[in-house]
Order: structure tokens, then sequence, then C-alpha cells
């Protein structure tokens, strides 16, 4: 018969696996996601298109992902979340292969939607998946651990492609990307599914546990609201950025892809983990921790950017660095304040709505605004929207603090 330690230790392996899996495949989406950006001159030349079509690109993949990710969240409260991501993460990786055969900028657009609906899949459930297998106090952690993906994923599909995309041309890089998503969609159909709201312990009530409460959840919108903002200036700067390196700077397109994916490579994996951490040490001194550490980062950031747009020469890259870094702080804060303000029965539709509203305020509308401000002025006002919707974000951040769960701790009787 086993003991209740054996089931634990279990379960906690269970726990262990399934975020180096979903950190896994988080690291291929974003690899899948921005290995286009890398390119993308590159596309341009082929296509003959301008600044604003190719901002529309990126564009109308958001859409298609945040108009896909409510009908995901909802499947996912009700039908086991394992077998929709495993689909999800199949779609996305074909798709990618897919562009291989791509042959003019009609097609290129449906393929780049069709990842969106993959990832939309994956996305929406993968951060209740995990909550259910970790306790509030940890999130912090946990998260930064699967969001570490975002910059170290980004980071690769810059080298990636921009080493693949001179050597090679503009299609290779997406065979290779495509892969390794079909291998871990078939590990993660050997995960258990977790029992859900197995590890919260905060109560459920009206405003955390039902989709009408969800309306005047207040923690719940001022972090998607912040985090709007926030994606805005992240969307925007990773479309444009090796192209403003590029074309601004007169930095050769293939050291532009590699120096900017360095920079978020390395800026990316000290601030997620570090907010995290902070986060999550914070958390038993203040119960609005994960705003606060976020809301600093977005101060911060304002001057960062900037700099980034504005300093030339070597003054240039330290500033980039910085810029990156203070956004990439509040990644796991705040993705762990998010799934704490709504509890477990509604918390992938809750995602789900939240990844509705951060893409349609943000990234669904940065790309294309700053083509569209870039063909008519010049890159450095373009990038005046990003800065703008940062010092926004800290704004709406700082006051959401009040508004944050009180979050059961060690300090106060939960084990850690």
């Amino acid at each position: 018969m086993a003991t209740a330690s054996g089931v634990l230790e279990k379960s906690t392996r269970w726990a262990k696996t399934a975020l180096f899996i979903l950190t896994a495949l988080n690291f291929v989406n974003y690899i899948d996601r921005s290995v286009l950006f890398a390119v993308q001159p590159l596309v341009q030349a082929e296509f003959h298109k301008s600044d604003a079509e190719f901002g529309w690109l990126t564009s109308a993949f958001f859409i298609c992902y945040m108009l896909t990710a409510p009908f995901m969240g909802v499947l996912a409260d009700r039908f086991p979340r394992r077998t929709i991501m495993v689909a999800g993460a199949l779609i996305w990786s074909g798709a990618t292969l897919l562009t291989g055969v791509t042959h003019n900028f009609t097609e290129l657009l449906i393929r780049h939607t069709v990842v969106g609906i993959g990832e939309a899949t994956f996305v929406t459930i993968s951060p209740a998946f995990l909550s259910d297998m970790f306790p509030e106090h940890r999130r912090g952690r946990i998260l930064s651990i699967f969001y570490l993906a975002i910059p170290v994923g980004t980071a690769m599909g810059y080298l990636l492609g921009g080493y693949m995309g001179h050597h090679f041309g503009w299609r290779s890089p997406f065979y290779v990307a495509a892969g390794p998503g079909v291998l871990l969609a078939l590990l993660l159909m050997f995960t258990p599914e977790p029992v859900r709201g197995a590890a919260d312990h905060l109560p459920r009530t009206i405003e955390r546990g039902t989709l009408l409460g969800l309306t005047r959840n207040r923690a719940f919108w001022t972090c998607s609201l912040g985090m709007a903002m926030m994606t805005f200036a992240v969307g925007g700067m990773q479309v444009w950025m090796p192209t403003f390196l590029s074309r601004v700077r007169h930095v050769p397109l293939n050291n532009a892809n590699e120096t900017f994916g360095l920079l978020t490579l390395a800026s990316g994996i000290l601030a997620t983990l570090l907010g995290g951490w902070l986060g999550d040490r914070l958390l038993r001194y203040h119960r609005g921790s994960y705003y606060l550490v976020s809301a600093i980062g977005m101060t911060l950031a304002v001057p960062a950017i900037l700099a980034a747009v504005y300093f030339t020469g070597s003054a240039m890259y330290p500033a980039i660095f910085c810029g990156e870094f203070f956004l990439l702080l509040n990644t796991a804060p705040l993705n762990a304040a998010l799934v704490n303000s709504v509890d477990a029965n509604i918390r992938a539709t809750a995602i789900a709505v939240n990844l509705f509203t951060i893409h349609i305020l943000g990234d669904a509308l940065s790309p294309t605004l700053m083509g569209y401000i870039s063909d008519r002025s010049n890159f450095q006002t373009a990038f005046l929207a990003a800065t703008v919707a940062v010092a926004l974000s800290a704004g709406i951040l700082f006051y959401g603090m009040r508004f944050a769960p009180p979050v059961p701790t060690p300090d106060n009787g939960v084990e850690a």
C-alpha cells in the first residue's frame, strides 16, 4: 500500500517533469514565433512589401491568436487540458514547416495565422495546468522557469534565423524550428492531468470563482491592463529592433540579429529569474509584491528604451540590454499575479480573457502602428509609442497593488 510520503514524492516528480516538458514546448513556441522577425528584411526584399504591410503580418497573427484563446479557455475548463495542448503544438509545428513552401505574401499570411491558432491552445492552458501542481506562494519562481522560454526562445529565433537566413536563405530556419515541437508534444501525452485546484489555498469568492464575478475582479483587470501595455512595447520592439539596427544604425542584418538575440538572451534570463524570486520573496511582507516588482520594472524601462533608440555607438547596446531587462523583470510576477487572482475552476477561461485583452491592446496593434509611423516619419518616433505604453503600464500596476489577494505563505502556516 502506498504511503502518504510516497504519493507526495511521486506527485512532486510528475510536477517537475511537467514543468520541464511545458517549458521546453514554450521555448520552441517562441522560436517558431520570432524566427520570422530575424529574416523579415529578406522576406520584404522578395515580396516587395512596406513596413506597415509587414507590421500587419504580425498583427494578423495576434488577432487570430487572441480570437482563438477564449474558445480554448472554455474548452480547457471543461475537458482534459493535456489533449488540447498536444493538438495545439502539432498544429503550430506543422504550420511552421509549411513556411518552406510559401511563395507569396498571402500564403505567408495564412501560414502565420495558423501558427497563432496552435500557439493559443498551448499558451492559454499551460499556466493553469502548472498552477494545479504548485501552491500560490511558489508560482513566481515556477513561472519564472516556464517563462524563461520567452527571452531564450526569442533569442534563439533571432540567432537561428539570422545565421541560417544569411547562409541558406530565409526559408531554411523554419524547417529546423518545426521538428522539436512534434517530439515534445508526443512526450506531453504521457504527463498525468492534475486535479483542478489541488494546490490552491485561497478561498473561492464570487469575484475569483465565477465568470460574472470576473468582470468586477480588480486584481485581474489591473494585472491584465498593465500586462497589455507592456505587451504593446515588447511586441513592437521584437518586430522592429533588428530592422531598426540594420536600417538606421547601419549594422549588417546578420550582426543585428545576433547582437539583439544575445542581448535578449542575457537580459531575459537574469530578469525573468530575478523577477520571479523577488515577487515570491517580497510576498511574505506585502500582498501586492507581484504588482510592485512589475511596476518598478516598467518605471525604469522608460528611460532605458529612450536611450536605446536615441543613443548611438557603443552606448546603444547597454541601453537596449537595460530596456529589455526592466521590461522582462515583470514576466514571472505578473503571470503569478494573474493565476492567483482567480480560482482554479475558471482559471483557463480567465487566462484566455487576459490573452485576448493584452493582445488586442498590445502586440496585435503595436507592430502595425509602429510600421505606419515609421513609413510616415522615422523609427525614433515609432518607438516613442512603445515608451508611452510602458509608462501607462507602470501607473496601472502601482494602482493594482491594493487589490492583490492575501496569499498564504510559509510564514503564516502554509508548507513550502
